[in-house]
């Protein structure tokens, strides 16, 4: 194994398939000669060539447009939108065209494609490049959106996505790129798309939680063990859409009670979603209402007020002592 970030880990399992299979395609703005903003696709053109790894237009109605052309003609695109802030104009290909291409088509053709984006905030990136915006996304029949919070998870769930017949959004937290090592096969491997990851064993409450926020979440469990000897069980979801819903109820069923923590705003997202399903299927089992610990119900807070927006291990950790108080 490799200690690898987990912009490396991206960018081996980009190379792995490039490398298996001729019909995988890298484009985007800037992926090509400079290796994308933060380096992800580095060095693939150089290995791969133009024709595989290509810059596009600063257009990301383009991007989308023609990831699903090329979907169609039996490739498997990889489409990377510079930051999620950016998806906007591509969002009748995300969202619309790609996820029904073999609904409307009666299964003549597929939409095989990977977009990829940044997302998130923990540093202090300007307007429009730290949003979290997957709660529009989850909304989305036929498209599935996986979130990994570490680098082993990364590497996995890219090839999962890029080997996936339906489209996938995956979804890249900003501060993780970079602030944490792991070890990581250096060959090919899946990790299942749609499989949460009990990362910490608990009995007392359960939380549920993605991408930078599994990491905010464990601080939480430990300092609510070391508070009031509270044993927190930690689930990261990996795929919110379609999510886990049978890990997701066996632990609840065990713990009785369950918080539920994203970066996002407050409404109308992955945690309602969430807190929704254990609702319908584990209500009589809960011991006190299911909470949320999120981002306000605001755009994200600009570089200077941005650590007030964020969650944090303290709000988790506060969430954690009403429901075992309730």
């Amino acid at each position: 194994m490799a200690q690898m970030t987990m912009v490396k880990a991206i960018n081996d399992a980009l190379r792995c398939e490039l490398k298996r299979d001729p019909n995988v395609l890298i484009f985007g703005e800037d992926v090509g000669k400079n290796g994308g903003v933060f380096r992800v696709t580095d060095g693939l053109q150089a290995e791969f060539g133009k024709d595989r790894v290509m810059d596009t237009p600063l257009a990301e109605s383009g991007i989308g447009g023609l990831a699903v052309g090329l979907g169609t003609q039996g490739f498997r695109p990889v489409a990377e939108i510079q930051f999620v802030g950016f998806i906007f104009e591509a969002m009748d290909s995300i969202a619309v065209q790609a996820p029904r291409m073999r609904y409307r088509s009666n299964g003549r053709f597929h939409s095989p494609i990977t977009f990829r984006a940044p997302y998130g905030g923990g540093v202090k990136p300007p307007e429009l490049h730290g949003d979290s915006f997957e709660g529009y996304l989850t909304q989305t029949p036929g498209l599935k959106v996986v979130v990994p919070s570490n680098p082993y998870d990364a590497k996995g769930l890219m090839i999962s996505a890029i080997r996936d017949n339906d489209p996938v959004f995956f979804l890249e937290h900003l501060k993780l790129y970079f602030s944490l090592k792991g070890e990581v096969p250096e060959g090919e491997y899946t990790v299942p798309i749609g499989k949460a990851n009990v990362v910490r064993e608990g009995s007392d409450v359960t939380i549920l939680t993605y991408g930078a926020m599994v990491h905010t979440s464990i601080k939480a469990a430990e300092m609510a063990e070391k508070a009031r000897g509270a044993k927190v069980e930690v689930i990261d979801l990996r795929t919110i859409s379609p999510l886990d819903i049978e890990t997701i109820i066996t632990s609840v069923e065990k713990t009785g009670r369950a918080i539920v923590v994203q970066e996002a705003p407050k409404s109308s997202g992955v945690a309602a979603e969430v807190i929704a399903q254990i609702n319908e299927k584990a209500i009589l089992k809960l011991e006190a209402p299911v909470l949320r610990v999120t981002g306000p119900d605001t755009h994200l807070g600009f570089p200077l007020i941005e650590e007030e927006w964020l969650p944090t291990p303290e709000r988790v950790q506060k969430a954690i002592n009403e429901v075992l108080d309730f």
